[in-house]
């Protein structure tokens, strides 16, 4: 009725002519009290049809939005841990991406797991491109994913992997898919219920079509750098990025990329070292920044030109692509290939350009070897020296083992 009244205001004074307020159902128009059934025929006859038109528009515009299912009215692809409790309410699938004795130990009340490696086996491994779409399609329809239903995805904290899911289905056809940036982590630390109880989903008929505009190729990516309306990210290390840390054929970067690691995205960007050197404790700071933080971090993008984003095989790529799409930035495109597939390309122009040292790389071998060898006789000499203690020690062993 909010809407419908602010309508009427234009026609009627929401007050009496004393001043005082008016209480529903009735209105006031000058001295003469009007019964709610008379609004819409004055309203027709004194503003005519323009009035009648946004009347409409908006009380059923007010009304679609109050019928509206929350998972729907909810363009964001990153989710909270409230954000999934009520997706849990709504039946959403829930799909735990961690492997199988990390699910078994314990998962949210309801969510799916397949038991494999998800973020490996829809890709083929040496250029990590995706598998042909039939298999896909045959993997999520045995699994009972269906791309047409409200998805969250999640795993351990700031785990890249449900951000490849989310990209892989949207690439396959989904248009509501989430990620719970926090994960298994957030959701226990919440003291939400977890359960050791497996969850399943009955296989069902699938039958997918590609979006083309999720990812993108190398040969488009080359095409692209003609192009004024494309920018061009890459999420890699300062020392990817600069050709100094080399890991393809190739190093360097895409010509005109902007380099914005994806660490930062997190509250802490030093987050996973820290893990490694310090404290566990310090995952909390893998968490992400907020969206105004983050405005910052990009504010030098332009949110209307189409952004293609990659990494070395496009893991890093998935997590900035989703946050930029969060952000309001209308074309993202992940670089699925990425540097391993560009880097490998001689063809392909790049910019602080440096070579692996094959010929170095081959003495660093030849040395290794020699070092095993080494390593081998001396292991040889120390058993021979031991072979008579062991006879003298363990007679009876010995006898038994001939």
């Amino acid at each position: 009725m909010g809407c419908t009244f602010e309508v009427a205001a234009e026609i009627f004074k929401p007050a009496k002519p004393d001043g005082k307020s008016c209480d529903p159902p009735f209105v006031w128009k000058g001295d003469q009290r009007l019964a709610p059934n008379t609004w819409g025929m004055i309203a027709f006859r004194e503003k005519g049809e323009r009035v009648m038109k946004e009347f409409f528009f908006i009380f059923f515009g007010c009304t679609f939005m109050i019928i509206l299912p929350a998972g729907l009215a909810q363009a964001g692809r990153i989710a909270d841990t409230e954000e999934v409790a009520k997706t849990v309410t709504r039946g959403a699938i829930l799909w735990d991406v961690r492997e199988g004795p990390a699910y078994t130990k314990g998962h949210i009340p309801g969510a799916v797991n397949v038991g494999s490696k998800i973020c490996t086996i829809l890709r083929t491994p040496g250029t990590w491109d995706y598998v042909p779409i039939q298999r896909i399609n045959q993997w999520l329809a045995n699994w009972g994913i269906d791309p047409a239903k409200e998805i969250v995805v999640y795993g351990d904290k700031a785990s890249v992997c449900p951000y490849f899911v989310l990209v892989t289905l949207e690439f396959v056809g989904a248009q509501n898919v989430k990620v719970y940036h926090g994960g298994i982590d957030d959701w226990a630390s919440a003291n939400r219920p977890l359960s050791t109880t497996p969850a399943v989903i009955m296989p069902l008929a699938l039958r997918l079509r590609v979006k083309p505009d999720v990812i993108v190729s190398t040969d488009e990516v080359i095409r692209s750098l003609k192009r004024n309306d494309v920018q061009i990210l890459d999420v890699r290390t300062p020392k990817e990025y600069s050709g100094e840390d080399v890991r393809a054929l190739g190093g360097g970067h895409i010509p005109g990329a902007m380099n914005l690691p994806y660490e930062m995205n997190w509250v802490d960007p030093q987050a996973l070292f820290k893990m490694e050197t310090e404290s566990w404790a310090a995952r909390k700071g893998l968490a992400l920044k907020t969206p105004e933080q983050l405005k910052e971090v990009y504010a030098k993008l332009d949110l209307q030109k189409e952004t293609l984003v990659y990494c070395q095989t496009s893991p890093r790529a998935w997590v900035t692509a989703t946050v930029l799409k969060d952000l309001g930035f209308q074309r993202v495109r992940v670089y699925d290939s990425s540097w391993l597939g560009y880097g490998n390309r001689f063809d392909a122009p790049a910019e602080n350009e440096t070579f692996f040292d094959v010929f170095a790389l081959t003495r660093r071998l030849a040395m290794m070897e020699k070092r095993i060898n080494a390593l081998e006789k001396e292991l040889a000499r120390i058993k021979e020296q031991r072979e008579p203690l062991g006879r003298e020690t363990f007679p009876l062993e010995r006898r038994i083992g001939q």
